[in-house]
């Protein structure tokens, strides 16, 4: 591996792994509505709100941080009195009790419209209208959760990326395999990848402060409570889902607490993040033994979502998970063939799991994706592992991963379109 590539890779990762606070969607779509107002340079009368259907669903059930309230209207009401483009995902960190307040009285005049963008194939997507008076600035982020595209003022366009050829696009694009991932966490010097330690001092604080208080459906405090020990005992295994699961109770309950997001998403940065940690802590591993696996975890899961896309129809914690097994099997003293024996384990385990939208009930598909990937693990250790004529499975690990992609990206396209149905019609 050339030392450009190195720094390629390092680049990508700090591009995909930053601080989020509260649910990746709504916050995005918050993003963009403070961009749109920053661009009119005064208080909206009027907010229009174009989405796609992914973006949509992802963020109608979810906690909007430090309000209280659960979608939409207040997280763009936010991003349009308080909100700061430049905190990207953190767009909402200046809001406050009376910031709050305001946004509702917003709400209640009915400047909002929120609305389904038709006939748009990018998944991820959000388009917001500004208008004060005679004035009005528009905004667009496509394909990532920080990604401008367009802006505009009245009939000023200030920037315009929407029309990329796909050449450009590829040329953009870091090929990566497992092995090259695996190759590049362990023989990284360990001062240029030790920033990966970041995540696990945010994500541990979020499911540390989600055992003082009360959030979502709880799941991270009842893994910890003494019934539950009698029944799955005071374990490395049962402390992984109990921070695992915490630090989602939290996130997608609203609580203002910054965890450290992966391509995206802040569960699959959790999910990425504390199984390794906690493994790593119980079972006396080195500094340097965490910050690798920990790149390993989070590098993994970039590599996947390159061929899966930002959202999917697929729940994300089938990634991240996959991600923490690569490095919880590699903690274990597992080599190269053995954490391909882990992906091979989860790829045949948990493809098809549904992303029916963010949502406090995440914790549980949270939970059940780390769970495998401890499983993975210990199988894979034993060298056993899911082969080639079972299913999806291919005898090459790279292409297993494709397989999984393909069907989360393009086989479940209409199991997307039903879910959204599901969701929205109901009384």
């Amino acid at each position: 591996m050339t030392d450009t590539e190195r720094q390629q890779i390092i680049s990508l990762v700090k591009s995909e792994v930053i601080p989020a606070i509260g649910c990746t969607e709504p916050i995005a779509v918050a993003l963009c509505v403070a961009k749109a107002a920053e661009i009119l340079d005064k208080t909206p009368e009027k907010i229009t709100v174009l989405l796609s259907a992914n973006i949509l669903k992802n963020a109608m059930g979810v906690g909007i941080p430090g309000t209280g309230m659960i979608g939409l209207p207040i997280a763009v009401a936010l991003g349009a009195l308080i909100g700061k483009s430049e905190y990207q995902l953190e767009v909402l960190k200046d809001s406050t009790p009376e910031a709050v307040e305001e946004g509702k009285r917003f709400i209640e005049k009915k400047r909002i419209h929120i609305s389904l963008k038709e006939n748009i194939a990018e998944k991820l997507y959000i388009e917001v209208c500004c208008e004060a008076g005679e004035n009005q600035a528009t905004a667009i982020i496509s394909g990532g959760h920080t990604c401008f595209v367009y802006a505009a003022r009245n009939q000023e366009v200030l920037f315009n990326k929407q029309v990329a050829s796909c050449d450009e696009a590829k040329e953009h694009t870091l090929e990566l395999s497992l092995r090259k991932v695996f190759d590049f966490a362990l023989s990284t010097p360990l001062d240029d990848i030790r920033f990966i330690l970041e995540t696990a001092r945010l994500n541990k604080a979020a499911a540390e402060r989600s055992f003082e208080g009360n959030y979502g459906h709880g799941l991270g405090k009842i893994l910890r409570g003494s019934h539950e020990h009698k029944i799955m005992g005071d374990s490395t295994f049962s402390h992984i889902l109990s921070y695992t699961s915490g630090a989602c109770d939290a996130r997608m309950a609203g609580a203002m607490i910054p965890v450290m997001s992966n391509s995206g998403s802040g569960n699959q940065g959790i999910s990425a993040t504390l199984p390794v940690l906690v493994y790593a802590e119980e079972n006396g591993n080195s500094e340097e033994e965490l910050v690798r696996a920990l790149m390993l975890s989070h590098l993994t899961v970039i590599y996947i979502k390159q061929s899966l896309g930002r959202l999917s129809a697929l729940c994300g914690c089938v990634v991240a998970a996959t991600g923490s097994s690569c490095g919880i099997t590699w903690l274990m003293g597992g080599t190269y063939e053995q954490v391909a024996y882990a992906v091979q384990n989860m790829i045949a385990n948990l493809t098809g799991m549904i992303c029916d939208g963010a949502k406090p009930s995440c914790a549980l598909k949270v939970t059940t994706g780390v769970s495998t990937a401890v499983l993975s693990a210990i199988m894979a250790m034993e060298n056993r592992y899911v082969t080639s004529v079972e299913g999806i499975i291919d005898e090459d690990v790279d292409q297993s991963i494709r397989n999984l992609t393909k069907i989360g990206s393009k086989g479940m396209n209409e199991t997307d379109k039903l879910v959204l149905e599901i969701m929205t019609s109901k009384s």
